[in-house]
């Protein structure tokens, strides 16, 4: 029965037990089991398409677009790194695991990134020679599981990003089903093969800020204090989290908000645990603020990140860079309409399909199946991640040489306004039309 038919019959859907609700209301009641998924929250949030550019005009001079140039490096790391991490553009990319993704999903995410001039990230774990190889700046995620994880990889990296949190489970551990644990990824990760595993919700060696203090000075050791060290949370009490992890003395704080994606867990925890994205970051940047590190200390910003706009305006509410997953798995060729037959097959289609957990991508992304995983090719992958973090970054200069900006960092809050009251107390920018930033007075 079509909607129409429904409305001129009279019948009318109830918004709180709609399809989507009472389908998941008799799941649950077949299996006794809750929902596990990939992918990030599905449902409407607060986010940057809340938010415009005020464009140059009388009072603002713009930039030419082909004769000045708009700055996009960055250097992170610089507070206490003897080598900070130098990228071309503000755009990385952000921890997935060898594992959660195949072998050749990481290499071709380490050709992107080096192509483009930026970093990778290796997630849970450990370090594969094939993203090591191919990753001209490779960061080295250390995680409560440890899997993986030895002195001689932390050598070998360009940064290590501590990770308290993700923004799609903070304050939970990642999973990763049996069917995805094949020799060698229960080798990296010293699991026996086939058997689901949860990483742990907390590191097991440290309780508090303190500890973490102690911890970060014997990375810092291990590695001859050569590499930057980044504190990663999920979007939660951000102001708090971020003096803190400023007070353990981390060179770059990491805030993924829960727009981020993952590879397996509890849908109750996607969609019902953090704060978005647009709503963390200027928690962050006050923090930093107050204690006089905005800037010192680079702040990186993930979760939902999609296009250059998302990106220029990250940067426009005080973001150093910013970090993508699922975008940069959807360049590689996740969720492609090419496979919408197979995903059918599996009970989903192209652009729905989420159950990464159980290994079957037909596009070859986040699989341990070995002929799946044949399909994406690392060096065609590759370009395309490249060709997508090239449009980014041309997206966002031309947004900040439309503000009279040369210098993605030079963007700032004053840029931009918001189209409803709750992105304008979120982001703590005007209202569009008014002066009027709720909360703030007028």
């Amino acid at each position: 029965m079509s909607n129409e038919t429904n409305w001129t019959s009279g019948l009318r859907e109830s918004a709180t037990f709609d399809r989507n609700t009472m389908a998941e209301i008799r799941r649950a009641a077949e299996t006794g089991i809750y929902d596990i998924r990939g992918f990030g929250a599905k449902r409407k949030l607060p986010h940057f398409d809340d938010l415009l550019f005020l464009g140059a005009s009388m009072s603002r001079y713009p930039l030419e677009g082909y004769r000045e140039k708009c700055n996009t490096s960055v250097t992170l790391g610089t507070r206490f790194a003897k080598k900070p991490v130098v990228l071309d553009i503000p755009v990385t990319i952000a921890g997935m695991s060898f594992g959660a993704l195949s072998a050749n999903a990481k290499e071709a995410l380490g050709r992107g990134a080096s192509i483009a001039g930026t970093s990778t990230t290796t997630g849970d774990g450990g370090m594969t020679p094939e993203e090591r190889g191919q990753s001209k700046t490779l960061v080295y995620q250390y995680l409560p599981s440890r899997y993986g994880m030895n002195p001689d990889d932390l050598r070998k990296a360009d940064a290590i990003e501590v990770v308290l949190g993700q923004g799609a489970k903070p304050g939970g551990g990642g999973m990763l089903l049996g069917q995805k644990i094949t020799d060698r990824v229960a080798q990296m990760r010293n699991l026996p093969k086939g058997i689901d595993q949860r990483s742990a919700c907390r590191h097991p060696d440290w309780t508090g800020p303190d500890d973490l203090a102690i911890k970060i000075l014997e990375l810092r050791e291990i590695t001859d204090w050569q590499v930057p060290i980044y504190i990663k949370v999920g979007a939660t009490r951000t102001y708090y989290d971020v003096k803190l992890a400023v007070k353990a003395g981390a060179d770059v704080i990491v805030v993924d908000g829960m727009q981020g994606g993952t590879a397996a867990t509890q849908d109750v925890f996607i969609e019902h645990v953090g704060i978005p994205t647009l709503a963390a970051i200027p928690q962050a940047v006050q923090a930093l603020q107050e204690m006089g590190m905005h800037r010192k200390v680079q702040l990186i910003v993930s979760g939902g990140i999609r296009n250059g706009a998302d990106v220029a305006k990250c940067m426009a509410l005080g973001a150093d860079a910013v970090a993508i997953g699922t975008a940069a798995l959807i360049a590689l060729g996740c969720n492609h309409p090419k496979y919408d037959e197979e995903f059918r097959k599996i009970g989903s289609a192209a652009g729905f399909y989420d159950d990464y957990q159980e290994g079957k991508d037909p596009a070859g992304i986040s699989t341990q199946d070995p002929e799946l995983s044949q399909r994406l090719d690392p060096v065609e992958g590759g370009r395309k991640l490249a060709n997508y973090l090239r449009v980014l970054t041309l997206e966002a200069q031309t947004l900040a040489r439309a503000c009279g900006k040369n210098d993605l960092r030079n963007l700032e809050p004053e840029d931009l306004v918001a189209l409803t009251v709750e992105s304008a107390a979120m982001a703590r920018v005007p209202l569009a039309g008014t002066q009027w930033i709720p909360g703030q007075g007028f």
